[in-house]
This record gives structure tokens, C-alpha cells and sequence, in this order.
């Protein structure tokens, strides 16, 4: 059973699968896809698609992805599905999306409400001087279909605040995967300003864009969706999944250190009960510590100028040698060959 502190796992069947599942596959059978080979190793079938209390598992959802990729064999297959999942018909949250007031409000509310709106892609918002926008974290182990799932969720996002803005928002991606052969697509969907190899999967704005009001907006529906978004989600009993919950625990340690025994406590589980869990997810906690750290590391280079023993004292390191070992580590880089990514990032 799912303890709700715990946040969900890539098995838990918390996916309403007439929400974003049920997207994803009316896209297919449009194209002609056979329904069997589309949903083969699902666990869905056609029928439950109207069933409001079926739910759908990550695993389950990442495998329809696969299956929907390699059936179709389209080089714009995410970006097109991506174009159709946000603000979405997913009950409140969606309506309070719709009507969200600015970018900030919108993005606020795609982070307060992963479950519904992000299960496979936890996002996290970036907000300082200069920026806006959101990273994201692997939710549930995605492996191949990594780049699939950033893809959709990127394009989800960039259609979105398009729609809702009225304008094309010159967003900035930065992707961690390498440079696909259809540039194109990318070209298309998301705009001209992209980054490959940057070691995190982001997507910017200019702060000057965080609160220009939304032509759609409507405070009070926005305000009493967002009451009963809450209520909804209270009543489910979980918020972000597992590996998100673990991530958070140690950003909040981010200066001082933490260990799996320190999270373990902090979970009320044993260490060997954590890392067994994390095995499940491809991951385990070195990783995802190490995760956090090269986030914090690459935004004080690029978002604050920080020199390597700032950034190495800001994360606890008192020996720079040691920093810029764990920093190639972490990137194949050393922090000297990030520095000089500035000018070609904009930042």
C-alpha cells in the first residue's frame, strides 16, 4: 500500500486513465494505430477508458508511451502529444490552469500539482533576477523513454502559455540529452534557442515575462479551483512521487550534507528498505544526491556568476580539489568548461 509521506512509486496506480492516458491514445487510434499493438503490455483496455475511478500506474503510462512511439514511427510524435496535455480536462486543476493569472501563477501551479499534471516529470520552478521557468526531475525511472517524455513535457508547457498568453513566449530549453537528428521538430515546436549537453532538462524566460497578465484569467474561478484542487488532492492522500520526495529532502540539506541513514529516519523506513525502493526506480540515493548538487552547482555558475570556491563552499566542500573531482563526476566536465558555456548559453 502507497504511504502517502512517501509519495507515489513508478508501480502505484495513481494515473486517471481518462485523463492523460486517454489523450494520448484517442492521438493514436486517429492515426489508424491498432488498438491491440498500441495498448499490448498495458494493462489498459478501450473499455476502462470512461471508467473515472480505473487508474493507471508510471510503469503503465511509460510503457503506452513506448508502444505509441514505436508504433506511429513519427519524428513529431511527443511534441504532438505534448501540444494536447496541458491545461488538460483533468477537474479542477485544469480549470485553475486555465485561468491562471501570469506565467508565475501557472508554473506555481504545475509545481504544487505534479501528480495530475506531471506524473512521469517532476518539475521544479527557477525564479530569480533575471528568469523564470521550470527544471525538470525524473519522476519514476524513465530510461529510454527519457527523451520521449521531456519532449512531451517541454511542448506541453511551450503550447500552453502560448494559448493562454496569446503570444509566442520566447521560452530558452535547455535539454540534457544530445542533439537529436530531427533538430527540426525542435525547431518547430519549441522555437530557435536550445541547448544540448547542459546536463539538466530546463526551460527559461526573461523575468520580465513572470507577471504580464494573461488575457484569459478569471481570479475568482482561478481561486476557487485551486481550493478544490487542494481538497481533491488532500483526499487522494499523495502529492509527488517517491523519487521527488527524496530530492527535496536533500535540497533542503544542500549546504550541510545528508546521509541514507539521516533520509531513512526522516521516512520512518531502514536504509535497506530505501534502497531497495530506489532500485526499483534505477536510481539510489548517491545518485540522486549527486543529482542535486550538480543542479545546485550549474545555476550558481550560470544564473549567479559564482566562481568554483563559491560554489564549492556553498555545497560544503572545504577541499577545491575534491570539488572539481566530484564536479566531472557528476557532468564528464571539469567547472572550468562550464564557465565558458555562459556566453553560448545567453545567461
Amino acid at each position: 500500500m502507497m504511504n502517502s509521506a512517501h509519495g507515489f512509486e513508478r508501480d502505484d496506480r495513481i494515473i486517471p486513465v481518462h485523463h492523460q492516458p486517454a489523450c494520448l491514445i484517442d492521438f493514436a487510434l486517429a492515426r489508424e494505430i491498432n488498438s491491440h499493438q498500441l495498448l499490448r503490455g498495458t494493462g489498459i483496455f478501450l473499455e476502462q477508458l470512461q471508467e473515472l475511478e480505473k487508474g493507471i500506474s508510471p510503469a503503465q503510462w511509460l510503457r503506452l508511451c513506448d508502444n505509441t512511439e514505436r508504433c506511429l514511427a513519427a519524428e513529431d510524435t511527443s511534441f504532438q502529444i505534448g501540444q494536447r496535455l496541458l491545461p488538460g480536462h483533468y477537474g479542477p486543476v485544469s480549470i485553475a490552469l486555465t485561468h491562471a493569472a501570469d506565467v508565475l501563477q501557472a508554473m506555481q501551479m504545475l509545481c504544487q500539482f505534479p501528480a495530475e499534471l506531471s506524473p512521469l516529470l517532476a518539475p521544479r520552478l527557477i525564479l530569480d533576477e533575471r528568469y523564470i521557468g521550470v527544471y525538470w526531475l525524473d519522476s519514476c525511472g524513465l530510461g529510454k523513454q527519457h527523451r520521449f517524455v521531456v519532449e512531451t513535457a517541454a511542448s506541453a508547457v511551450t503550447a500552453m502559455c502560448r494559448w493562454l498568453s496569446g503570444e509566442k513566449l520566447p521560452w530558452r530549453f535547455l535539454f540534457a540529452h544530445d542533439k537529436p537528428d530531427y533538430i527540426e521538430q525542435y525547431h518547430a515546436h519549441l522555437g530557435d534557442d536550445l541547448h544540448f549537453n547542459a546536463h539538466v532538462d530546463a526551460m527559461i524566460l526573461p523575468r520580465q515575462f513572470a507577471t504580464r497578465t494573461w488575457p484569459r484569467a478569471v481570479a475568482s474561478v482561478a481561486s476557487k479551483a485551486m481550493h478544490e484542487a487542494e481538497v481533491q488532492r488532500q483526499r487522494q492522500g499523495f502529492q509527488q512521487s517517491f523519487i521527488a520526495v527524496i530530492y527535496d529532502f536533500v535540497w533542503q540539506h544542500r549546504r550541510s550534507g545528508c546521509s541514507l541513514e539521516q533520509l531513512s529516519e526522516h521516512l520512518a523506513i531502514s536504509p535497506a528498505t530505501c534502497k531497495r525502493k530506489l532500485k526499483l526506480h534505477d536510481n539510489s540515493f548517491q545518485q540522486l544526491h549527486d543529482q542535486m548538487r550538480k543542479h545546485v552547482a550549474l545555476y550558481l555558475y550560470w544564473a549567479k556568476g559564482y566562481r568554483s570556491e563559491d560554489v564549492a563552499n556553498y555545497l560544503g566542500f572545504h577541499d577545491s580539489t575534491n570539488f572539481r573531482r566530484s564536479f566531472k563526476r557528476w557532468t564528464g566536465q571539469l567547472p572550468s568548461v562550464i564557465r565558458d558555456w555562459l556566453p553560448q548559453l545567453g545567461l
